[in-house]
């Protein structure tokens, strides 16, 4: 379906294309103006639509940083939040102080997901900057999807691809999935793989060869998944085992479903239905209902999500067993030591 509807925005890709880097060259020439801030940023963002794993790179990146001694702050567009504030405080370290509904659903399952971190929001990230630094005492800005977000100076910016959508076709919006076209990287620091599996590692490293003979002053990282956990979504989030679970009902609201329906067959879990809905989507209890009932008139033994999706849907009620896969992110040993090398630098 997607492929159809690129066919048919093709003719106006480079017009796209053209206004971003136009875009891009006022940002470069101060015609549109460019905050600096007195603290190091850290900007983590990608070229793609759509997922690309920024989400634990941001809470590795707040984790190294508070290990480190510093007091990092994460500051995000707050995209499908209801929140409209110049800053809307998502947390200041503690529990969240808005919903997932008003907060958007990345930096909710931030603001859960970590602690003594400031998580802010800011359709003009000037502002939510501005607050942390002055307000919270803030020494390191990380710029969730920060990559087209040119309004604020960065020490260090990194792009990140998922291993196993890469860039798609290559094209600009309307007719691929590239925000901007490929020239944009050049303005880059790094770039990381996300997600390299034995799938698609072929793939993906004859993208990094191309990346690397591109830019070959540019390093490049990459994750990959570690250990899949079944957790149940009870307050103690107790390990389950796969094979006594029966059939599963699996589903999710994320930008790259697929990767999440792969990790569930890694697990051996016997799904009967996957279901996926368009990222970001707000749950409601009548959707939940609904997801039972479905479940329920196929004989699944229970519910199965991601984290981001339990974090939207925890305080609804189901009635089916609910459980979350728990995937852990294992990053490159180099690229902590060159983030922080760089902060020392500048």
């Amino acid at each position: 379906m997607l492929s159809f509807f690129f066919t048919l925005g093709r003719p106006f890709s480079p017009i796209y294309a053209w206004l971003m880097t136009t875009r891009a060259t006022l940002f470069r020439k101060n015609i549109f103006r460019q905050h600096s801030l007195p603290v190091p940023v850290i900007s983590i963002g990608n070229l793609t639509m759509g997922g690309s794993g920024k989400t634990p790179v941001v809470m590795h990146l707040a984790n190294l940083l508070k290990e480190k001694g510093y007091n990092p702050a994460i500051i995000s567009r707050g995209y499908g939040g209801k929140s409209t504030g110049k800053y809307n405080v998502v947390t200041v370290g503690n529990e969240p102080l808005l919903t997932a509904e008003d907060a958007g659903d990345e930096p909710f399952m931030l603001a859960k997901g970590l602690k003594g971190v400031p998580v802010i929001t800011g359709k003009s990230r000037i502002h939510p900057c501005r607050y942390g630094i002055e307000k919270l005492n803030v020494d390191v800005i990380l710029l969730d999807d920060g990559f087209q977000h040119m309004a604020i100076k960065r020490n260090i910016d990194i792009v990140l691809f998922n291993a196993t959508t890469l860039a798609g076709n290559s094209r600009v919006f309307p007719g691929g999935v590239l925000r901007e076209p490929v020239s944009a990287l050049d303005r880059c620091n790094a770039f990381m793989l996300t997600g390299v599996t034995e799938d698609n590692r072929e793939r993906a490293e004859k993208f990094a060869a191309l990346l690397k003979k591109r830019f070959p002053e540019k390093p490049l990282f990459s994750t990959k998944f570690g250990q899949i956990t079944l957790r149940s979504a009870d307050k103690n989030r107790t390990p389950a085992d796969p094979s006594t679970l029966g059939r599963m009902f699996g589903f999710c609201a994320i930008a790259n479903p697929v990767r999440f329906h792969d990790s569930i067959k890694t697990t051996g879990v016997n799904l009967v239905r996957f279901r996926s809905f368009r990222d970001h989507k707000n749950y409601s209890q009548k959707t939940i209902d609904k997801l039972c009932r479905e479940a329920e008139s196929l004989g699944a033994a229970g519910l199965l999500t991601t984290e981001k999706d339990f974090v939207k849907i925890n305080h609804y009620s189901h009635t089916l067993p609910l459980y979350v896969l728990e995937v852990k992110i294992e990053f490159d040993d180099k690229f902590e030591e060159y983030v922080l090398e760089k902060i020392f630098q500048d």
